[in-house]
């Protein structure tokens, strides 16, 4: 993935949980692929399970109908249906799109009363077009739903002579009524927040927060996103600047995603590793499967209540994000943020404390060692950060104390040659979690993989090899005792190859993708595998 061949064939440019739809229950598997890939494939769709949906009255919305050619938001207007009632027991959010043509992935987001639901990006089509569908459970945004609110939605793109492709995207949201019965209030981890309240792209001046006095858990979610067809695109791959490499950072590839709270960080996390539908310098790796969450874009979170007795004052809080380790001036991040507040409804103020916030040092080493003969050039690369949080809030249901621990560690191995014809990357990612509240605790270990190699062969031809890990396993305790869990587990594996320089007609490409997407726990069973050739499905198995 020399950088050259990278700005060449990729171009993601910033315009946005999502699962995709159409083409998972009547997908068929072919045995016969062609030989290379043709003026046309499979239409983009994924391993993922859809969103379970209840079996209530429901009721759909038009929220965005657009065609985007350049970079002029789509604006309108929401009005929540009024045949499902103003409480529902599922929101999904819809998303169908179709483009035809020669065209970048591109980046994309909605926003209703200003809080950023969706984020996502496209896939490159194919000559004959292509067509797709995402699925987002957006409950956790009812509150903001329930009301008349303005709409805006982006997906930036360039068409002219070359690049073709008319983005042309429908969004529905589908409302589930609440089941009747109950009658007793979801614990406030369960049940959607009372109030979602935007602070918008926080990652340069901050944003001011403040929030109900009543408040008695608060958790931020960003929606980091490192992209716009530079660098920070392909940060995972950047080297310090005395290393020979066409994308360098002062301190190497090590990046964070950080909260501060009036100057304090309040939250650690590590981004995920996105490789967008033109990454590696291969689109015809990820023509019909994307990478791990590349229509996907899910934010990070960050659980704050230990904050929430400081919070609750009344008065405008300082809160900023930042990305450690990207260079001064140097753009190329997105971070949008909304915080969810769950109420004490018996309580007009509820009062609390910080009682402790003990933060390790940050560790980033990265080691380079020269090309010597025909060993290549390499740089090592750890790093890792762990901050302990805790506070309590006086509720009227007692006193709750809340501790966040998180702990991040990163290695990876980085080759490549002179000239960049051959590169190559080994990196793993973990991001662990502990939330103990009361005598209850809830860890969630989050790992990501990638190990890729890019090489520009004889007579031009490209090849890249790459495999791709996301996977969570979620603990619940009480008590010390293990009372639920879950575990998903997404891989992805890709091999392809096609000359360079030459019309798109002339690439002779061809390529293999395959990808197994795993659920198992408190969530249910879901484990299905995808595979293609040359663009065309050859397996669809679905185990459970």
């Amino acid at each position: 993935m020399r950088r050259r061949v990278m700005s060449m064939l990729t171009g993601l440019t910033l315009a946005a949980s999502a699962l995709l739809g159409t083409g998972q229950a009547t997908a068929t598997a072919v045995t016969t692929p062609p030989a290379e890939f043709g003026t046309d494939w499979h239409d983009p769709f994924t391993a993922a399970p859809p969103v379970p949906k209840p079996r209530t009255k429901s009721c759909a919305v038009t929220v965005a109908e657009a065609r985007f050619k350049d970079f002029t938001p789509f604006q309108g207007r929401y009005t929540p249906p009024e045949e499902c009632g103003d409480r529902w027991e599922k929101v999904v959010l819809r998303l169908d799109g179709k483009v035809k043509g020669r065209q970048y992935d591109r980046l994309g987001y909605l926003r209703i009363g200003g809080v950023e639901v969706f984020r996502t990006s496209t896939p490159e089509p194919s000559p004959e077009g292509i067509a797709w569908s995402i699925e987002k459970d957006v409950t956790r945004y009812s509150e903001t739903l329930g009301h008349d609110q303005p709409v805006e939605m982006l997906i930036g793109n360039v068409v002219d002579d070359t690049y073709t492709g008319i983005i042309d995207v429908k969004v529905t949201l589908t409302f589930y009524a609440k089941k009747k019965a109950a009658g007793v209030k979801a614990e406030a981890g369960n049940a959607p927040p009372d109030r979602v309240l935007p602070l918008g792209d926080v990652v340069r001046d901050g944003a001011a927060l403040t929030t109900p006095r009543n408040s008695e858990r608060i958790v931020a979610e960003v929606y980091a996103t490192g992209s716009g067809g530079g660098c920070e695109e392909y940060w995972y791959l950047t080297v310090p600047d005395t290393a020979p490499y066409s994308c360098t950072a002062d301190d190497g590839p090590y990046r964070e995603v950080q909260i501060k709270v009036d100057g304090r960080l309040a939250g650690v996390a590590a981004p995920f590793p996105t490789v967008w539908t033109g990454g590696w310098s291969n689109p015809f790796l990820w023509y019909v499967i994307p990478g791990p969450r590349a229509f996907d874009i899910r934010p990070v979170e960050y659980d704050l209540t230990p904050f929430a007795g400081l919070l609750n004052d009344g008065r405008p809080h300082d809160v900023k994000v930042s990305v450690v380790g990207v260079p001064k001036a140097r753009a190329g991040w997105s971070t949008p943020a909304n915080v969810l507040v769950w109420q004490d409804e018996k309580r007009e103020h509820v009062t609390g404390a910080l009682t402790r916030h003990r933060e390790g040092a940050p560790t980033n080493t990265s080691t380079y060692t020269p090309a010597s003969g025909e060993v290549a050039h390499r740089l090592d690369t750890r790093g890792g950060h762990r901050l302990s949080v805790s506070g309590y809030v006086n509720t009227s249901h007692g006193r709750v104390a809340t501790t966040v621990t998180r702990t991040l560690a990163t290695t990876s191995a980085h080759r490549w040659t002179d000239g960049e014809s051959m590169d190559a990357l080994r990196a793993t990612w973990t991001d662990r979690e502990t939330v103990t509240t009361g005598g209850g605790a809830v860890r969630t270990d989050r790992t990501y993989t990638m190990d890729g190699t890019t090489t520009l062969g004889t007579g031009d031809r490209l090849r890249t090899a790459i495999s791709l890990g996301d996977r969570a396993e979620k603990v619940v305790t009480r008590g010390h005792r293990r009372v639920g869990g879950s575990v998903t587990d997404d891989r992805y594996e890709g091999d392809a190859s096609y000359l360079t320089q030459v019309p798109r007609e002339e690439r002779h490409a061809v390529g293999t993708s395959r990808e197994r997407y795993r659920q198992y726990g408190d969530t249910g069973c879901h484990d299905r595998t995808l595979a293609t050739v040359q663009g065309v499905l050859t397996e669809d198995r679905l185990r459970c």
